[in-house]
C-alpha cells in the first residue's frame, strides 16, 4: 500500500492525493487549481492517472480546491462512488453546479472573441451535465460512521471545523495481514469558531497528511477580530461610505451573517441595508439552516432565541443580476457580502469597479488570498488593478481581517496534532512552501517522529513509514 501526491502539494489549491492497495485506487480530494489564469490553465492539463481506473473518491469538504475537478473525473472516465458527508453532498450540488455554468459562460464570452479573430472554438472544462452527474454519484455519510469504501479501506468521518460538512479522514487500511491508520486532515478550522464545533481529537495513527495553509503564522485574537469589525462598520458609518466583503460562499459568508446577527444592536446595523449578494451562498445558507444539528451550543442558542424573528431585519438577498445592479445605485450605507472570495471573478467585481476608487468605502478582506488573485494584489497594497480591461484606482480602505480565517493557524494546526498520544510522522500538504517549512519546524519541536512536506509525483510505502525519511 503506498501514498501519490498529486495536487497542493507545495502549494495550496487543486487538492488531489491517491492511495493504492490491493490493486485498488482511492483518490483523496479532487480539486481545482486556483490563483490567477496561469495556475488555472492547468486545470485542463490530463490527470496524471486514468480517471476509469479510480475505484472511489473520498472527499474532505465541498470547497472548490477540494471538489471543483470532480465533474472533470466524471468526464474523463470515473464511475465510481464519491463518498462525502451529508451536508458536503448538498453543498455539492450547489457549488459544482456554479462552477459549471460560470465555465460556460467564460467560455462563451471567449469563444465570441476566437470567432471574430478566425480561431477554433474552446470547449468548458466541463458542463452542467458533468457536474449534475457527479452529484449523482455522491454517496452521503455522518460523522462517526465507519464505511467501507473498498477491500481492505474504512473510512470514518470526524468533525474538522473548517466548513459545515468539512471532515477529518480515518482511513483504517489492510493489505496482506498488514494494517495502517492514515488520517487525512482535509482543512482543520480554528478552535472557537461560531457555529460550528472544533476539530474532533483523533488519539492515535500511523501518517497524518496534513494541511500547512497557515503553518507558518498565527491569527489575530477573534475577540480582537470581531472588535476590528466593529471598528471598520464605524468607520464607515462616519464617511458614509459602503462596505465591500469578498467572502466564500460556503462557510464565510454564513459566519459573517452570524456576527451581524449577533452584534446587531452593538454595531447599529439596523442602520445599514445589508446584502448577500451570491445566488450560490444564499443557496448554502439554506443547506445551514437545514442541518441544525451541525451547529456548537452557542448557535444553537442564538437561533433559538431568534426563532420567532429575524435574525437580520434588514438582510437583502439579491438573487438576480438586477437585484446586484440596485446596489450599485447606492453611494453609502451598504454592507455587501459577494463572491468570489479570491475576487477572481463573480459579483464582487461590478461592486469593485463601482467602489474602489471611492476613499470612504472599506473593503473587507476576510479570507485566504492565492498567489496571483486579484485579492491578493489589494492585501499587497497595489495603487491600481484591472478589472473588466479597466484600470482602477484602489483609494478605498483595504481591511485583512485574519481571524475570521476558516484555516488553523500554527497554534491551532499544532494543537489538533497533539491530540495524538503517539506523535506519528506527518506529510504536509496544502500550503505554500514558506508555510510548509516554518509548520514542519514546528512538528518537529512538537515530537512528530519525522515530518516531510509533500511536493507533486512524492510516494511514501505504507508499509515502510518507519525507515520514511524526513524533509
Amino acid at each position: 500500500m503506498h501514498l501519490e501526491f498529486f495536487g497542493a502539494a507545495g502549494e495550496v489549491t487543486g487538492s488531489c492525493h491517491i492511495l493504492h492497495i490491493d490493486g485498488r485506487r482511492i483518490l483523496l480530494d479532487c480539486g481545482m487549481i486556483q490563483g490567477g489564469r496561469k495556475a488555472e490553465a492547468r486545470n485542463r492539463d490530463p490527470f496524471p492517472f486514468d480517471p476509469e481506473e479510480i475505484h472511489a473518491v473520498v472527499l474532505s469538504h465541498a470547497h472548490i480546491d477540494h471538489s471543483g475537478r470532480l465533474p472533470l473525473l466524471v468526464k474523463r472516465g470515473f464511475t465510481g462512488p464519491i463518498h462525502a458527508h451529508e451536508a458536503t453532498r448538498d453543498f455539492g450540488w450547489i457549488m459544482l453546479k456554479d462552477s459549471a455554468g460560470l465555465g460556460e459562460r467564460d467560455v462563451e464570452n471567449e469563444n465570441r472573441k476566437r470567432a471574430r479573430k478566425g480561431l477554433e472554438p474552446l470547449d468548458p472544462l466541463y458542463t452542467t451535465e458533468d457536474a449534475e452527474q457527479a452529484c449523482r454519484q455522491f454517496n452521503a455519510m455522518a460523522y462517526g460512521e465507519a464505511r467501507s469504501v473498498a477491500p481492505g479501506v474504512t473510512v470514518t468521518f470526524r468533525d474538522a471545523g473548517h466548513i459545515m460538512g468539512s471532515c477529518l479522514v480515518e482511513l483504517d487500511l489492510e493489505e496482506n495481514g498488514s494494517r495502517k491508520k492514515i488520517v487525512f486532515s482535509g482543512d482543520v478550522g480554528q478552535y472557537n469558531t461560531p457555529i460550528l464545533n472544533d476539530p474532533e481529537r483523533i488519539p492515535a495513527a500511523d501518517l497524518v497528511l496534513m494541511e500547512s495553509t497557515y503553518g507558518d503564522r498565527l491569527h489575530r485574537d477573534r475577540s480582537h477580530t470581531v472588535a476590528e469589525l466593529a471598528e471598520i462598520i464605524a468607520t464607515a458609518d462616519h464617511h458614509r461610505g459602503n462596505v465591500l466583503i469578498p467572502a466564500f460562499a460556503v462557510g464565510r459568508s454564513q459566519e459573517l451573517l452570524y456576527l451581524f446577527g449577533k452584534h446587531f444592536d452593538e454595531w447599529q446595523l439596523g442602520r445599514w441595508s445589508i446584502f448577500l449578494d451570491s445566488p450560490m451562498a444564499i443557496e448554502a445558507t439554506q443547506v445551514y439552516r437545514s442541518h441544525p444539528e451541525l451547529y456548537d451550543e452557542e448557535a444553537s442558542e442564538l437561533i433559538d432565541e431568534h426563532e420567532r424573528k429575524s435574525l437580520l431585519p434588514n438582510l437583502g438577498m439579491s438573487r438576480s443580476p438586477e437585484d446586484s445592479r440596485k446596489i450599485n445605485r447606492m453611494e453609502s450605507g451598504a454592507i455587501v457580502i459577494a463572491g468570489s472570495g479570491m475576487c477572481t471573478g463573480g459579483r464582487i467585481l461590478h461592486h469593485f469597479k463601482h467602489n474602489l476608487w471611492r476613499p470612504e468605502c472599506q473593503v473587507i478582506i476576510v479570507g485566504y488570498q492565492a498567489n496571483g488573485s486579484l485579492g491578493r494584489r489589494l492585501v499587497d497594497g497595489h495603487d491600481y488593478v484591472r478589472i473588466h480591461h479597466e484600470t482602477i484606482r484602489i483609494r478605498a480602505q483595504i481591511h485583512t481581517v485574519g481571524g475570521l480565517s476558516a484555516h488553523a493557524d500554527q497554534n491551532d494546526l499544532t494543537r489538533w496534532y497533539e491530540g495524538f498520544e503517539n506523535r506519528p510522522p506527518v506529510c504536509l500538504v496544502h500550503g505554500e512552501p514558506d508555510a510548509a517549512k516554518a509548520f514542519a519546524g514546528r512538528l518537529t519541536g512538537a515530537g512528530a517522529q519525522w515530518v516531510k512536506r509533500a511536493h507533486p509525483g512524492l510516494t511514501l510505502d505504507l508499509n515502510q513509514l518507519e525507515h520514511a525519511p524526513g524533509g
